[in-house]
Parts: structure tokens; C-alpha cells; sequence
């Protein structure tokens, strides 16, 4: 019997490594693969979300990708893996905005790696902006690097079976601020740190594809 965590982390990581190498120059730390279901983004990155239970107290980046949106073509899949490096990359090189704001230096290396920014997922889509996804360049480099993936073998093999889920559930979110202010409320509310006046982000959505605000730097 195929071990199949086994199989689908293999393949996730082995795109990884090889879009590090050829769109990234090898530059991006390794980050830790996650799975996580919504029905409001179909990848995130969060910064720091890991930290090793080792004395050392290593942290690693996240980037997560929502099974549920699994049944679009594979280069899409890999596409949504590439728009989060490319969060991975501003992270570590760049600099990104307050508040998840997709800024025009994210919208640069996105283009520089083959996918183009958008708004609405169609060409003519705003190129920055809180809610961003992309669009795949023809005979880009992201194209041309995912069909040799995809010559190779490589597959994501297994997706949610969204009949099972269920009706979303409505739970509270955590709210927090840059200055480690952190409440708790239900989705869509605009909250205003006291202290430091400004917005703050929800927990719930992550940078990502779909939906996007940040969560914290070292927040729990």
C-alpha cells in the first residue's frame, strides 16, 4: 500500500527544491509545507511559523496550500507554490507591506518568475492590491520549468474530497497588531490597535493566493 503523506510531501518538496534552483538561484531558506482547507484562499505564507522544539529554537517560514482546490491542472497547483515563494523570497530580500498589501516590488518578482500578478485571476486585473492572484505566463519562466516537472513525473497525487466537509464553520478570529496587541472577534471586523491607531490582521488569512493579510512576524 502506497504510503501516501509520504507521496505528497515528496512531490511538494521536490518542486520546491527545483523552483529554488531555477527561478530563485537556490537563494530561499527551506520553509515547512503545510495542508489547510478554506474556502477563501488556495495558498498562504506565514512567516516564522515554526519553531524547533530544539534547544536551538530554529524557526522556519510556512507556506500552505489548500487541498481543496487540488482538482485544477497540476501546473496550476505548482503555480500556487511558486506565487508563495515568491512571498518567501520578499520576506527575506524585500520588503513587504503593512498589512498584506501585495506592494509593486512583489508584483515585480512575480512577473520576473513567470507569473502575473492579478487581481481578478484575467488579464487587465489590478497588479497590486490586498487580494491577489495570478496568471500564467505563456512559455515563462514558470511554464517552462513546471513542464519539465511535469515531463519528469512529478504529480500531486491526492486532493480533499470537499463532500465530506461540510458547511464552514463561522468561528472567531484572532486580530493582532504589529506591537504583539492581539483580540479576538468574529471575520470581517476592522479593528484599531489603541495603541500604535493601526489596522489590524487577521490570523485567518495569511499572504497567500485568494486571500491575503499577514500574520505577524513570530506571532503563536
Amino acid at each position: 500500500m502506497t504510503a501516501v503523506t509520504a507521496e505528497q510531501y515528496a512531490a511538494l518538496q521536490r518542486a520546491f527544491d527545483h523552483f529554488n534552483a531555477t527561478l530563485f538561484s537556490g537563494t530561499l531558506p527551506q520553509v515547512l509545507i503545510t495542508f489547510q482547507r478554506s474556502k477563501r484562499f488556495k495558498g498562504y505564507f506565514s512567516p516564522e511559523r515554526f519553531e524547533s522544539l530544539a534547544a536551538s529554537g530554529e524557526r522556519r517560514h510556512e507556506i500552505a496550500l489548500n487541498p481543496d482546490v487540488f482538482d485544477r491542472n497540476q501546473a496550476e497547483i505548482l503555480s500556487t507554490l511558486v506565487h508563495e515563494m515568491v512571498h518567501v523570497w520578499q520576506e527575506e530580500f524585500g520588503k513587504r507591506s503593512r498589512g498584506g498589501y501585495h506592494n509593486m516590488e512583489w508584483a515585480a518578482k512575480m512577473k520576473a518568475v513567470g507569473l502575473h500578478p492579478s487581481d481578478t485571476g484575467a488579464p487587465g486585473g489590478k497588479e497590486t492590491g490586498q487580494r491577489m492572484t495570478h496568471i500564467i505566463v505563456t512559455d515563462g519562466p514558470f511554464d517552462r520549468e513546471a513542464a519539465k516537472l511535469l515531463a519528469d513525473g512529478i504529480a500531486i497525487a491526492w486532493k480533499s474530497d470537499i463532500r465530506k466537509a461540510g458547511a464552514a464553520k463561522k468561528d472567531k478570529v484572532a486580530y493582532t497588531c504589529g506591537c504583539g496587541t492581539k483580540v479576538w472577534g468574529k471575520p470581517g471586523l476592522r479593528v484599531i490597535c489603541g495603541d500604535c491607531a493601526e489596522l489590524l490582521a487577521s490570523v485567518a488569512a495569511q499572504q497567500g493566493d485568494g486571500v491575503e493579510l499577514v500574520q505577524p512576524r513570530g506571532a503563536g
